[in-house]
């Protein structure tokens, strides 16, 4: 694992854009295709805003799964992450070999299975991810199950996690905040064969420092971050601003 930082989101996100569209473009060319994840939430706008502007990527070669969705959300409300990723994403880059989104409205369990048994079938070569400010990847709050072996759970949402929904304006009231979620598990997203991860804002900085800093414990999901090889999290200075100066040589 290595961490960039920089001064600002957008130099940050463009960064992170840029490294994760040379990732699905070194797996189309090694491999004939490229499976990626997506994360949602403020943190991924300026990543994705620079992987669409990418050229030369083959779109028609991906396949895209996504992290998470709360569980009785609609599609259509503004919380959505689906409807985030159709927004943001889909609409923009309409060729993609095809795309696997979680459905809020389905049997949970069900929704788990059927994920499951399509991710499989696709190594994941790029995802990427956000942390929480609770330290979550994904939905894996604290204390994060590290030990499923299942591609996708359900998860329930702490108090923190759901203030921070609220905090981010996808919601009116934190009461309206689901309290569960589908989310892909931690080994999931530790199998994956690179991580991007974008992590910008000061309300971000005390989770970074756990993530960096505190030694690997489900009580800071993210540190699990510490034991992937090819993860790089990309900082902006109010993220990284409680790093000691040794963890910022990283």
């Amino acid at each position: 694992m290595r961490a960039c930082i920089y001064n600002t989101p957008v130099e940050s996100g463009k960064s992170a854009g840029a490294d994760a569209a040379e990732l699905i473009r070194n797996a189309i060319e090694l491999k004939g295709g490229a499976n990626i994840i997506l994360a949602t939430g403020t943190s991924q706008f300026e990543t994705l805003n620079q992987l669409i502007a990418e050229k030369n990527i083959d779109w028609s070669k991906v396949v895209m799964f996504h992290l998470d969705e709360y569980i009785g959300l609609s599609a259509n409300h503004p919380a959505s992450f689906v409807k985030y990723l159709q927004q943001r994403f889909l609409e923009k880059v309409p060729e993609l070999k095809a795309v696997y989104l979680i459905s809020g409205e389905a049997d949970p369990l069900e929704e788990c299975r059927r994920l499951a048994e399509l991710i499989r079938e696709y190594p994941i070569d790029v995802a990427l991810i956000g942390i929480g400010e609770n330290g979550h990847i994904a939905f894996n709050d604290p204390p994060a199950d590290f030990e499923t072996e299942d591609p996708y759970i359900i998860v329930n949402l702490d108090e923190a996690c759901r203030k921070q929904q609220m905090g981010e304006g996808w919601f009116n009231s934190f009461n309206e905040v689901p309290l569960r979620a589908i989310s892909m598990s931690v080994r999931q997203i530790m199998r994956s064969k690179n991580i991007i991860c974008s992590v910008p804002d000061r309300r971000k900085a005390v989770a970074i420092k756990n993530t960096l800093e505190k030694s690997v414990s489900n009580l800071y999901p993210a540190s699990i971050l510490q034991q992937h090889k090819n993860c790089t999290i990309y900082l902006d200075k109010d993220s990284a601003a409680l790093l000691n100066d040794t963890t910022r040589k990283l």
